[in-house]
């Protein structure tokens, strides 16, 4: 008889101690999967000092397959469940689709940015739930504090220096917190104008700081922030956000390229399409953690909507704490309904809440006695030794070496504002240009109510903190400040139809494309002049800005490009033109006929409707993707140009 099958859906706090437990309690009994779009855990409490260069990023990431014995990983995303087939559809990085079929089911998908409907903020704010988002946020600031220091105009560098962070929760004020010390720290190297210093602002429609924790925890970050110079706001939020600043409720506009948003998280969406009982967008389950009529299904963390027993009516809130000891106890209960042990229900017990404001600077309240200064600082970060699954050595070491060495102020560029859009269903994974993985990420559907995760309790010594699942094929941020260009425009990376700089897709048998003789670069390409097929030198149809050619994608849609069956024959008012041959280069379409051959049967493309969200599923494998935004900025000198591949598989001279 073949072992049961247990499938568990996100490898956040809920999900990775329910696989951790299972393994332990199982013991090669069933057969274990864990499906996560990451190979790592992600501790988030410590993702702001991740931000604020105390922590290197794989200090807080735990790997699953080096500390989940006994349980198989699947890298993918989960974007379609048949509780009837008992099977879970997924799509991996490379935009392979694969099934997994389940006798249980747990899912721990965990939670996503909460997006208000503020006018400006999808495109121009930035959220605070994964590795990628912080990593952006680090070489941003930096990169603002150096233009800063460089810019000769007063109001440009106020504005540089100017960083606004909306939500005074857990995140929002940690992350406050930690960036006044780090900016602070790097204005001490790049002096700015006179009597100029970089400034942070925190808001919140709350009537104080940290809403939900006790009020004397409150009283010390309020103090710690206003005497660090954090510019704190209550009952004030962004009502309309733009390209170079922010309008408050209160009517004062801010300048400011920073836009931190820290308002909360709402639960993963997949569990909506389940068509099960939901509790603001969670989904209800039994004091066991299961879900009512199917006993196969359970769910716990973010998407769970758990019953608290302490206090009836109500459910448990959307932090770490419940989520790690939703954890144990599901295991514990799928076990039970493989014949090992007993179920139980979960109750939990609130042991109180740490705050890290940077420095020896915290406040905390373990078994409800409040504490502050250097005393609440060694609880916090004892706290999280204990707390984290692994890394607590190398994590320890960071910490001294930060206490007794400068900090490294760098900015290496590797993730771009596109690349991190706030609208996202998929946090931890940050979108990259052309490649399968960042279609594979799933869209939200509007912004629902959801609590901040803000808060973080001192459990056990083996408890967590918040939820550690954490923006899908949201389509990228037009306007951003410091976004990348496009890949097709000059400077950038090839055309989205020569992927790797090989001769373009759509030519017949892989030849190069018409306008490219003797297999130089295209004419639309770097360095080259305006495709002649275009009337009076105006710009290729596919370059930001101009229209969409006739019978083809508009600008920034997504598709992939076929191989025509036939060779086209390009238009021409003289005689018929001959096939393309290998040694000649191919003629250039006349210039009376601007627009390209299609294939024969080919549907012209036709623009997603406004508002439209995209399946969860990735597509057909190959599909190379959203492009970054057609109207962002030039790229900076520190973006290379991609390189060009020559029509004989020789590199062509100069190239990288």
């Amino acid at each position: 008889m073949s072992r049961p099958r247990i499938v568990i859906v996100g490898a956040g706090f809920a999900g990775y101690r329910t696989a951790r437990t299972l393994s332990r309690l199982t013991r090669h009994q069933a057969d274990i999967t864990l499906l996560n779009p990451t190979d790592y855990f992600l501790y988030l409490p410590l993702l702001p000092q991740v931000a604020a260069g105390i922590l290197e990023p794989r200090r807080v990431s735990v790997s699953l397959s080096g500390t989940l014995p006994r349980v198989r990983l699947v890298l993918g995303e989960a974007d379609g469940i048949d509780l009837d087939g008992h099977t879970v559809h997924y799509t991996d990085p490379e935009g392979g689709e694969g099934t997994l079929p389940f006798d249980r089911l747990v899912l721990a998908a965990g939670s996503v940015n909460k997006l208000l409907p503020v006018p400006g903020v999808a495109e121009h704010a930035h959220g605070f739930r994964g590795l990628p988002e912080a990593l952006y946020l680090r070489d941003h600031v930096t990169r603002q504090v150096e233009l800063a220091a460089a810019a000769g105009d007063r109001e440009e560098c106020a504005a540089r220096c100017t960083f606004v962070v909306v939500g005074a929760g857990y995140t929002g004020t940690e992350v406050a917190a930690h960036g006044q010390m780090y900016t602070d720290a790097q204005v001490r190297k790049h002096p700015m104008r006179t009597g100029m210093r970089p400034r942070w602002m925190l808001l919140d429609v709350a009537p104080r700081v940290l809403p939900e924790m006790d009020e004397r925890l409150s009283r010390t970050a309020d103090r710690v922030l206003r005497q660090r110079g954090v510019d704190v706001r209550m009952g004030t939020s962004v009502k309309e956000a733009t390209h170079d600043g922010v309008l408050l409720t209160d009517g004062t506009s801010v300048d400011t390229r920073t836009l931190v948003w820290c308002v909360g998280v709402r639960p993963d969406p997949l569990v909506e399409s389940l068509g099960l009982p939901m509790e603001r967008g969670r989904l209800l389950v039994d004091p066991h953690l299961q879900v009512p009529g199917r006993p196969e299904l359970f769910a716990c963390g973010d998407v769970a909507a758990v019953p608290d027993l302490h206090q009836p009516g109500q459910y448990t809130p959307m932090t770490a704490q419940h989520a790690w000891r939703h954890g144990k106890v599901c295991a514990q209960n799928v076990a039970a309904s493989l014949g090992i042990g007993e179920r139980r229900v979960y109750r939990h017990r609130d042991m109180g809440f740490v705050v890290d404001l940077g420095g020896a600077k915290a406040a905390a309240n373990p078994l409800g006695l409040p504490m502050s200064g250097p005393a609440a600082g060694a609880v916090t970060r004892g706290y999280h030794l204990a707390a984290m699954p692994g890394n607590r050595v190398r994590v320890a070491a960071d910490w001294l070496l930060d206490a007794v060495l400068p900090r490294q102020a760098v900015q290496l560029g590797l993730v771009r504002s596109w690349s991190v859009p706030l609208e996202s269903a998929s946090p931890e994974v940050a979108r990259v240009p052309g490649g399968v993985g960042s279609a594979g990420t799933r869209k939200k559907k509007g912004a629902a109510a959801g609590d901040d995760p803000g808060r973080q309790d001192v459990p056990e010594a083996a408890d967590g903190h918040r939820s550690g699942t954490e923006p899908a094929d949201a389509k990228p941020t037009t306007g951003t400040p410091d976004a990348e260009a496009a890949r097709n425009q000059p400077g950038g990376e090839p055309a989205e139809n020569q992927p790797g700089g090989e001769p373009a897709k759509n030519q017949p048998g892989g030849e190069p494309a018409k306008n490219q003789p003797g297999g130089e670069p295209a004419k639309n390409q770097p360095g080259g002049e305006p495709a002649k097929s275009q009337p009076g030198g105006e710009p290729a149809k596919n370059q930001p800005g101009a229209e969409p050619a006739k019978g083809g994608r508009p600008a920034g849609a997504s598709g992939k490009s076929r191989p025509a069956r036939a060779p086209a024959k390009p238009p021409s008012t003289a005689a018929p033109a001959k096939p393309p041959s290998a040694n000649a280069p191919a003629k250039p379409p006349s210039a009376k006929s601007p627009t390209p051959p299609r294939r024969p049967g080919a549907a012209p493309g036709k623009p997603r409707p406004a508002g439209a969200a995209p399946a969860r599923s990735a597509g057909a494998p190959g599909d190379p993707g959203p492009e970054p935004p057609a109207d962002q900025p030039l790229p900076g000198p520190d973006i290379a140009p991609g390189p060009v591949k020559r029509s004989d598989d020789r590199a062509a001279e100069g190239d990288s």
